[in-house]
């Protein structure tokens, strides 16, 4: 069994028409949202042997975000360019090359991919993936090039919607 986290970055700004999609910073709901996440995360014990994410400036600030609140060790986090704009078969291929003395592998990128790639995984459509957005899948391979259409089961899906007062 290997388990796969997939992160959405937090709610980004466009107030800045100079700035490009890459640069896009959090937004102030983005900033206010993100600890809540980091929370929700170690209370759901969701503590990965290994991270891997979009450098993009909002995927980014996310994950500094997440390795800070789960103390996860430098030497097992990975800024990944081919994250940030990947298809679901992309983000796939990425998740098979994951060495197997990895079980679970957490992963902070971008809509469309990470909708696409849970409901790949999956089987099914899963619910909308808005930002802040965690699921949390158990995928029933022993070894990371197993990974494929309908090997994964929905353990968790939280976001922010769900905790609003």
């Amino acid at each position: 069994m290997k388990y796969l986290t997939l992160v959405r970055h937090a709610k980004s700004s466009w107030k800045d028409p100079s700035l490009s999609d890459y640069q896009r910073p959090l937004n102030k709901r983005g900033l206010r949202d993100l600890p809540a996440l980091c929370e929700r995360l170690a209370g759901f014990k969701l503590l990965p042997d290994r991270l891997i994410y979009s450098p993009a400036r909002r995927t980014q600030t996310t994950a500094e975000g997440i390795i800070h609140k789960l103390s996860i060790a430098a030497d097992m986090v990975l800024p990944c360019a081919s994250v940030y704009e990947a298809t679901a078969t992309e983000l796939l291929n990425l998740i098979r090359s994951e060495a197997d003395n990895t079980d679970h592998l957490m992963l902070v990128g971008h809509n469309p991919g990470l909708q696409d790639l849970g409901d790949l995984l999956s089987g099914e459509a899963v619910p909308h993936l808005p930002t802040s957005a965690v699921l949390h899948l158990a995928l029933h391979i022993d070894h990371w090039q197993e990974a494929g259409p309908a090997t994964a089961t929905c353990q968790l899906l939280d976001y922010p919607g769900l905790h609003a007062q």
